[in-house]
C-alpha cells in the first residue's frame, strides 16, 4: 500500500519537468527531473520496486513527450538497470554512484536521442548537440542529484521502514 506513493510523486516529478525545470534553461539545455529522481531511487539499498517506478516514468514521460517511446523505454530502464548494478558494487559511496549513474544516464539518453533522431531525417550537427544540449544538461542533472538524493533517502525510510 504504501507503494502507491510512486504515482503521485512521480507524477508530480513529470508535471514539474514539462511546466517548471523545462523552463530552466542553460544554453540549450536543461534538467531531467525524472532521470534524476529515478536514479535516485533506484540507489536506495532498501527499494525493492525500482523496476515499477521505472515503467511509470516511461509511462507518464511517454504520455507528455514528443520523443519516440522506444527511446524513453530505453533510456529510462537503462538509468534503473545501471542504478541497480552500482548500488550492488559501489555501496560504500552513495554519492558517487549516484554522480556516476545520473553522468552515464544523461550521455546515453542524449546519445540516444540524438541517433534517432538523425534516422527520421532530422538535421542535426553533433558538436552543436554535445556543447548547447548535453553538456549544460549534465551540469544541470549534477546539480539536482545531491538534493534528489537526500529527499529518495527519506522517502525510501518511510516507504521501508527499519524493522524493530
Amino acid at each position: 500500500m504504501r507503494n502507491l506513493i510512486a504515482f503521485p510523486l512521480l507524477g508530480l516529478a513529470v508535471i514539474l519537468q514539462s511546466a517548471v525545470v523545462s523552463q530552466v534553461k542553460l544554453l540549450s539545455g536543461y534538467a531531467d527531473l525524472p532521470l534524476v529522481l529515478l536514479a535516485a531511487w533506484a540507489l536506495q539499498e532498501r527499494v525493492k520496486t525500482s523496476w515499477h517506478w521505472g515503467v511509470l516514468v516511461c509511462l507518464y514521460v511517454g504520455f507528455v513527450s514528443s520523443l519516440s517511446v522506444p527511446v524513453i523505454v530505453i533510456g529510462y530502464l537503462a538509468v534503473v538497470f545501471l542504478a541497480r548494478v552500482l548500488q550492488r558494487r559501489v555501496w560504500q559511496a552513495p554519492l558517487l554512484a549516484m554522480f556516476s549513474v545520473v553522468f552515464l544516464g544523461t550521455i546515453f539518453f542524449h546519445m540516444l536521442s540524438f541517433i534517432v533522431l538523425s534516422f527520421s531525417g532530422t538535421p542535426l550537427m553533433l558538436e552543436d548537440i554535445v556543447f548547447l544540449l548535453t553538456l549544460p544538461s549534465l551540469l544541470l542533472n549534477m546539480l539536482l542529484a545531491v538534493p534528489m538524493y537526500a529527499f529518495m533517502r527519506d522517502v525510501s525510510y518511510w516507504v521501508y521502514p527499519i524493522e524493530e
